[in-house]
């Protein structure tokens, strides 16, 4: 038994309610060390020997990363406070009791050796998550280039490499107008970045807060798009720099034209005057990546930080959004996000909030501050698994799982899996324009729980170096889009929300073949089971202990091979 590998805290990332009576208790030991994990629990008030409120309940692997297996068990309790600990019985048969920090080789009878949960305590501190996001599918639109009502000529539109000063007059009456389009491809939230006053394409220097960029248009237009899109059932989340604004913000252009006798100077976090700010030069003041042109906010500032909460509940008030994306979300203080999520929730009880982190964020992720993230994680194991194929479908699967086991798993429905965006190269140009790459990457978004969030024109094929070339020209020139792509997926979308199990279910059965790369994974709700395989290999493979079964993405019977970079969907 590996002692070092287990783990558990009484906190609310291993012991949390998940409705009022229903708790769920995690314990993580190292991967397939356990042959078998009883939870212990009984009330800590009652003694025993007045009435025996011992209770035990086996627990299962609900995650396994690529050195941990995560058990769970949700319980029904009524009690004033829970008193629990572990039976752990390894692969050899040696079994332990883990209680309050502390091993034992015999069961637990004292309640002050055990583990301690307040049930009031938890339920207060539920993770409120909006039902109305759980697993939906979600468009970035990059504003000024998606689409527009002006006249652009083509060789402009759709210029290649494109930069930052290219200016294609995209604007949200362009959005308006392709909103059949959106919702035929079956998209069910809307995530715009910036579109505030800002002097630059991509509005995250931004100037004023309060008013749409001209470019774009008015808060009628704004007004307008979120009313559309909500007749259509399709949600609006805007994008928040809150980390920084630009330097034409009112309360920075007052700092640089009166210096140290600006009443602003708390705004920011400034280390002298004058101030540096020169290209090529490290600024006096803190900033976004360095930047003189983004400087960073001190939200500590009591003024500063009612100055943004009052944005962020503005635009929920008055023109309906659904929530909001924090740009550079975890450069900005707990304290903040905290009152934040109070406030935006005063206003609007599900609002959806999502953090920008590039990382493992559970610290951002208790209830308490954000709903969900971008999860960069999963970017980094596609490019891993299916671009470079440098890590095994075990692996592949490990790296998934961590977030599993690591997180709520409410919070787990709602991750933002993506496999590019506007800060990183497109996928067609990270697979090098490998159709069958990008397709199978676009699958296994698809068949992910959570939130797969498809950058606009991914479904078409659009290419694109890193940023700023990314950023290009939407492809409305049918002949310029690649159909094939475009009915994968629609047809993945289709079978995703037709089929519950996909990002409902347990999974009943999980197989590998590394060699192959090949995963294999059977999920059920209900009377409902599908059969998942992943072929992540340029080469053929027989599994004819399937054939026969129809396969979902073509509506043929599954012949038993699997083809390279191929996914089929059985029922």
């Amino acid at each position: 038994m590996e002692f070092s590998a287990i783990h558990h805290d009484m906190d609310k990332r291993y012991c949390f309610a998940l409705s009022k009576g229903k708790f769920l208790i995690r314990v993580k030991t190292k991967k397939n060390d356990m042959s078998k994990v009883v939870l212990h629990y009984r009330d800590k008030y009652i003694p025993v020997r007045m009435i025996d409120t011992r209770k035990s309940v086996e627990m299962y692997v609900a995650a396994t990363d690529r050195f941990n297996d995560y058990y769970e068990a949700v319980i029904d309790i009524d009690v004033i406070c829970l008193r629990y600990f572990f039976e752990l019985t390894d692969t050899e048969g040696v079994t332990k009791y883990f209680g309050n920090y502390f091993y034992y080789d015999h069961i637990l009878e004292d309640n002050d050796r055990m583990f301690d949960c307040p049930q009031n305590l938890r339920e207060e501190e539920i993770f409120n998550i909006p039902n109305w996001a759980k697993n939906k599918v979600v468009y970035q639109i990059f504003p000024a280039r998606f689409a527009t009502d002006k006249l652009v000529p083509e060789e402009e539109w759709y210029k290649k490499p494109i930069g930052h000063m290219d200016d294609l007059k995209g604007n949200l009456r362009g959005i308006i107008n392709h909103l059949d389009y959106i919702q035929d491809l079956g998209i069910e939230i809307i995530y715009m970045t910036p579109i505030f006053k800002s002097p630059s394409s991509h509005k995250y220097n931004t100037e004023d807060y309060y008013e749409i960029d001209p470019a774009f248009g008015t808060k009628d237009d704004l007004r307008e798009l979120v009313n559309k899109a909500h007749e259509r059932g399709i949600r609006v989340v805007l994008d928040a720099v809150f980390n920084h604004t630009g330097v034409d913000f009112w309360a920075f252009k007052d700092i640089v034209e009166n210096g140290e006798k600006s009443q602003y100077k708390e705004w920011y976090y400034l280390e002298g005057f004058p101030l540096k700010m020169e290209f090529k030069q490290k600024p006096n003041f803190q900033t976004f990546a360095y930047f003189f042109g983004m400087p960073k906010l001190n939200l500590r500032n009591p003024e500063t930080e009612q100055y943004f909460i009052n944005v962020g509940k503005y635009w929920i008030q008055e023109f309906g959004i659904d929530g909001w994306r924090l740009d550079v979300g975890d450069e900005v203080t707990h304290d903040f996000w905290k009152k934040f999520r109070q406030a935006i929730r005063q206003v609007k009880e599900d609002a959806l909030i999502i953090g920008e982190i590039w990382h493992y964020a559970g610290d951002f992720l208790q209830g308490d501050e954000w709903d969900t993230v971008m999860n960069y994680q999963f970017y980094l194991s596609i490019i891993d698994f299916v671009v470079d194929e440098k890590i095994t479908a075990s692996e592949f699967l490990g790296d998934l799982g961590f977030m599993r086991g690591n997180l709520h798993p409410e919070c787990y429905k709602t991750l933002l899996n993506l496999i590019d965006s506007h800060d990183t190269a497109r996928f067609k140009h990270i697979c090098k324009n490998n159709d069958k790459k990008h397709r199978l990457a676009a699958a296994i978004q698809l068949l992910t729980p959570g939130m797969p969030m498809i950058y606009y024109g991914d479904e078409l094929g659009m290419q694109g170096g890193p940023d700023p070339d990314c950023r290009r020209g939407m492809l409305w020139n049918e002949k310029k889009q690649n159909k094939e792509t475009n009915s994968w997926y629609k047809a993945f979308i289709n079978i995703r929300k037709q089929y519950p199990c996909i990002t409902d279910g347990i999974i009943a059965k999980s197989f590998t073949d590394d060699n192959n790369g090949i995963i294999i994974e059977h999920r059920k709700c209900d009377s409902e089971e599908l059969v998942i395989i992943i072929h992540g290999k340029d080469n053929q493979v027989e599994l004819p202990e399937y054939a026969g079964r129809t396969n979902l993405v073509n509506g043929k019977a599954f012949d038993g091979t699997i083809k390279a970079y191929e996914v089929a969907v059985l029922q």
